[in-house]
């Protein structure tokens, strides 16, 4: 897979961070089949491994696409910060979720991949 993607990390909804996992957004500006990815971003030279969601959040009926990317084992404030997301492997397509407790476990299923590729 040789998907990458780079921009400025803005603000989105907040919902990640309520859900529990908070995410750091940058505005697609490529064209990445929506889904679930395993991924890395790259933050002033330092890499992470992150999950990374490309697409809309049809499950709060959204239609803007963009890249969110929860960071593994990090809590720092990057808004306004380069970054930059490389693509190793896609987990899953982009679903809608009955509820937020649907959403959760499917998130905590989709990092668990993550932390052990």
């Amino acid at each position: 897979m040789n998907y990458s993607a780079k921009g400025k990390v803005r603000s989105g909804d907040k919902r990640g961070r309520i859900l529990g996992f908070p995410t750091a957004n940058i505005n697609l500006h490529k064209n990445i089949p929506d889904g679930v990815y395993i991924s890395d971003v790259i933050l002033k030279d330092k890499k992470y491994r992150a999950a990374t969601f490309v697409g809309a959040a049809e499950s709060f009926g959204k239609k803007d696409k963009k890249i969110e990317s929860y960071i593994l084992d990090f809590d720092k404030d990057i808004y306004g910060e380069w970054m930059t997301v490389k693509f190793y492997k896609k987990i899953r397509g982009n679903k809608k979720f009955k509820n937020e407790r649907e959403l959760i476990e499917q998130i905590k299923k989709d990092i668990k991949i993550v932390e052990n590729f």
